[in-house]
């Protein structure tokens, strides 16, 4: 291309300095690319003096052919470039359904707002799956279940599952002071979205624990989790941001709280690349900044089970 840049730049200014001014090169430069295309096609392109320089015959049928093919490859490499800058398209996300409540209104609906022209196709899941293969641009996820190999990024706050009790159920039976204790009540169990029985999980000074805990209730559905609980089933392990507004209204206690901390939220997650889709990173950037301006001091949201490692 430089070389045809050169040829092209000389028959339209007519002369080697201004073609030189015109590309922002030196005249020699302009001077040797002219002379190698002309080396390697064996023809002479233009006819020089000290005085002009103008087309050949040659050089008139060549150009002829070849300025609108420049032009078209210029006007394809500007629609790509625009595309690596503006977002087109669709923006394909794989979620959690916790991950998909997290980034639908903050995120997806803004993004949505700034770039009017663009689409989001946001699937909600439970089952992991590999968003390379499956066609996805990115995917949202707890951060400890992201693959190694992929580029995460937080979209929202630390969370934390508690237990939790109605006042009438711990009434008729007993405030558990260890996890061990919990085989002693009943335990409203989960089922996750694999199949398997979810057990609970406690850390407390270094010391972590998962448990297979007893009960006669075995439910799929938070919703249904949180109903059984506040109904005085028995005790559940939910997220503390789904019973917060209970607790601090006593339809709910928490227990074992010196045994449920905090551990990091969820992710969007991608794969490395030096040049990501247009709208990919245009939603990391609406992630990023959106976060930066909010702080880190949102409440954690959420109502699935944390997976295991």
């Amino acid at each position: 291309m430089i070389e045809l840049d050169a040829v092209l730049a000389v028959a339209r200014e007519g002369g080697f300095t201004a073609a030189a001014t015109r590309l922002g090169v030196s005249p020699s430069a302009v001077s040797h690319a002219v002379a190698g295309l002309e080396s390697r096609l064996g023809v002479r392109l233009f006819n020089r003096t000290t005085r002009s320089v103008a087309l050949t015959e040659a050089g008139r049928e060549f150009l002829g052919l070849v300025a609108p093919a420049v032009a078209d490859i210029r006007h394809a490499m500007a629609i790509a470039t625009h595309h690596g800058e503006v977002p087109t398209g669709t923006l394909r996300i794989n979620a959690t359904p916790l991950g998909g409540r997290q980034v639908l209104a903050p995120y997806v609906l803004e993004y949505l707002r700034r770039y009017p022209d663009t689409q989001v196709e946001l699937i909600v899941e439970g089952r992991p799956i590999d968003i390379v293969a499956q066609g996805y641009d990115a995917g949202v996820r707890l951060a400890e279940t992201v693959p190694p190999d992929m580029i995460a990024i937080p979209v929202g706050p630390e969370l934390q599952h508690i237990v939790v009790g109605s006042p009438a159920y711990l009434a008729e039976t007993f405030v558990p002071m260890a996890p061990a204790e919990l085989a002693r009540h009943r335990c409203i169990k989960t089922r996750r979205a694999s199949g398997v029985i979810y057990r609970w999980e406690f850390e407390h000074r270094g010391e972590q624990l998962d448990i297979a805990v007893p009960g006669a209730l075995t439910l799929n559905d938070p919703d249904l989790v949180l109903i059984a609980a506040l109904e005085g089933a028995g005790l559940a392990y939910v997220p503390s941001s789904a019973v917060s507004g209970h607790i601090a209204e006593g339809r709910l206690t928490q227990v074992l709280s010196d045994w449920t901390p905090t551990y990091p939220g969820l992710r969007l997650y991608y794969p490395g690349s030096r040049h990501l889709p247009a709208g990919l990173r245009r939603f990391i950037d609406l992630i990023t900044q959106t976060r930066r301006q909010q702080g880190s001091s949102e409440g954690a949201i959420g109502r699935e089970p944390r997976p295991k490692t």
